[in-house]
Order: C-alpha cells, then structure tokens, then sequence
C-alpha cells in the first residue's frame, strides 16, 4: 500500500488484501456493510483502510491537511489510483445526523459513501449528490 496518513506502527490490523477496519474510538461500530459497500462504489481491487477516530485525531487531520481548526465528519485520502484511506469520526457524525434526518448509523454510512465518492475521483456538487442518494437508498441508509 502507498504512505499511509497514519504512521506505521498505527495502521491497521489487515483484514486482507483489500479491505481494512480500525476502530480508535471506546465506541462500538454500527453493523453496516462496510465492504460490501467498498466493493460496490469503487471496486473488488480497490484497496482501502477505514478508520474511526475521535474529536481529538479528527481536529489535528483536518488542521494538518484541509486547514480547519475543528473536527470533521470525514477525510478521504487517496493514496494512489487503487488504494486510499477514509477517517471517520463517529461522534461528529452523531451530532450532525439530526441536521440530515437519519440516525448514527445511517450517517456513517452516508459518510464513508460520501468519502468513497470522494475516492473515486468525484467533487461536490449535484452529481455527487444524485450519487449519495442512489447507494444510499441502495444500502437502505
């Protein structure tokens, strides 16, 4: 895999080839199928590592590469054209979820579709939008 955002020593334990989870938060993670969702946006050989961070990891990678002082809902990097990493923070996403009329668990799943749109080459505006609404009717968020 390219250099990854994280140190190596911090990376994740692999669940294989193509797909990995971290959860850094004292939080559980909701049951979402996470790859299955992965697999379908961007693709079987895609490689990624997705990681769920607190306020504190969220603030220092938001200020570090996007220049905001705060914590964010999500980051995506990509690490070259087959590999990338998304940083969610759940606590974000709960407190925005409100804003969106959806729960936790539908939010972070709207998060790591948006942030895989995001990998897939695609920018804000209303295509990524029409995208956002299409998987997240498809994986019932």
């Amino acid at each position: 895999m390219a250099k990854s955002v994280l140190e190596p020593e911090k990376r994740f334990n692999q669940m294989d080839d193509s797909f990995s989870i971290r959860n850094t938060t004292k939080g559980k993670l909701p049951g979402l199928p996470f790859r299955q969702i992965k697999d379908t946006i961007l693709g079987k050989k895609y490689s990624l590592s997705l990681v769920f961070i607190g306020d504190r990891r969220s603030k220092m990678l938001n200020k570090e590469y996007k220049g905001k002082d705060s914590p964010t809902n999500v980051l995506s990097f990509p690490l070259s054209k087959t590999e990338g990493e998304i940083f969610i923070t759940p606590s974000v996403a709960e407190k925005q979820a409100h804003k969106f009329g959806k729960t936790k668990k539908q939010m972070i799943g709207y998060l790591l579709i948006h942030g895989l749109l995001h990998l897939n080459g695609m920018p804000h505006g209303s295509k990524m939008e029409q995208a956002e609404k299409k998987f997240c009717k498809k994986f019932n968020l």
